[in-house]
């Protein structure tokens, strides 16, 4: 019985009948008190996965109070991805995260400077934590996604913990995933670890998916994020997590088995190019912490510790039957350790308790579509806390 504790609540699936009301069951009525937000990019209209996603949460009773999808698309697809969006039987609000007025509204307050997945999530919290006093954050690629995963996200919020964090297995087509976790982010946390006591790196070591892209906050906790404008949002956020939760307010929820869409190793836009957004905001959020890593040594302590996971990773495969290839994995190792580098420029999104400007401003700017009263100021839709016909 796999009923392990970690320095962090664990809530796990274990399965089978159950003598008592289950805490998930419980929580389904604090789905009416939740904005859901669904991060997609142009490439996932009509997705197989995005699709199925949509269509769970369609299945939610009841409904969400609201679900928002940052959308970034080029001008020419916002159009057909939003009316697909919203054919949907959901309180969607589409927001057009690089929409003109999106991005005059940033340089106006001096956060033009980057983009990408991160900066599309902090457009949508701000919104999210209006709505509502949950907010739930997941990724639109998982083909094995349920409905069922908000209510279990949920479920320690409503028993007085502020963050909660999916995690599940990336066991797919015969072979194990969730390489930029097991490669690179896990025996760094252990090299790490191995010269500082620091609460914090207990904190990033506890979560058993620390990349996933699901978790769930309370509203108020949602505005302290600060988030980093790219593939660092997950360590970023967890680095938040800690300071305004710690230990005994967060939570990790047994998701069961994720199947996703995989990324190549190389390049700027694979596992290769994230390794370096995501090296840069642990590394960050460990020295805020108070670690003062060893830079001149840390790649090659880092290599050494990924080897010894890796024999141990092919020991688990071959226990299980399945492919392994430790040669290939060994390259990751390598390729990765050139991302460790002190973390440079600070460019983190502001909390929205501090931002320059209000939710509201961003819901305008990233509509444009809405309709403009007579004075021609657009008047962005309140969000409708009931499903669309």
């Amino acid at each position: 019985m796999e009923y392990v504790q970690e320095r962090i609540a664990t809530l796990h699936e274990f399965g089978g009948p159950s003598t008592e009301p289950r805490l998930a069951d419980a929580a389904v009525d604090a789905v009416a008190e939740t904005a859901v937000v669904v991060p997609m990019t142009g490439r996932e209209h009509e997705s197989p996965a995005a699709a199925r996603v949509l269509s769970e949460l369609e299945r939610l009773e009841p409904a969400p109070a609201a679900v928002i999808v940052p959308v970034r698309a080029d001008a020419d697809q916002i159009g057909p991805v939003r009316e697909w969006l919203e054919s949907f039987a959901l309180p969607t609000q589409v927001c057009w995260c690089n929409a003109p007025a999106v991005e005059d509204l940033l340089a106006g307050a001096g956060l033009a400077d980057g983009f990408g997945k991160g900066r599309d999530v902090w457009l949508a919290l701000g919104p999210a934590a209006e709505v509502g006093e949950y907010v739930v954050v997941h990724d639109a690629d998982a083909r094995s996604y349920e409905a069922d995963h908000v209510n279990r996200l949920l479920a320690p919020l409503t028993a007085q913990f502020e963050f909660s964090k999916g995690y599940y297995a990336r066991v797919e087509d015969g072979q194990l995933y969730g390489r930029l976790f097991r490669l690179f982010y896990a025996p760094l946390i252990r090299t790490l670890a191995t010269d500082n006591d620091a609460a914090v790196l207990d904190y990033l070591g506890a979560f058993r998916y620390a990349l996933a892209g699901e978790f769930a906050a309370t509203a108020d906790l949602a505005r302290h994020l600060r988030a980093p404008r790219a593939w660092g949002l997950e360590v970023g956020t967890l680095g938040d997590a800690f300071e305004y939760a710690g230990f005994e307010g967060s939570a990790q929820v047994d998701l069961g088995r994720h199947e996703h869409d995989h990324r190549a190793v190389t390049g700027e836009t694979g596992l290769e190019g994230m390794s370096r957004e995501v090296a840069a905001e642990l590394l960050r959020v460990v020295e805020e912490h108070g670690v003062d890593p060893d830079y001149e040594t840390l790649q090659d302590r880092y290599l050494a510790a990924g080897d010894r996971l890796i024999d141990q990773y092919a020991a688990d495969a071959a226990f299980n039957g399945l492919a392994y290839d430790s040669a290939g994995e060994r390259d990751q190792l390598a390729r990765y350790a050139e991302s460790i580098a002190p973390p440079g420029a600070d460019r983190r999104l502001p909390r929205w308790i501090e931002a320059p400007f209000e939710p509201s401003d961003v819901l305008a700017a990233a509509q444009p579509w809405q309709s403009t009263g007579g004075d021609g100021r657009r008047r962005p839709d309140r969000i409708d806390t009931s499903a669309q016909d």
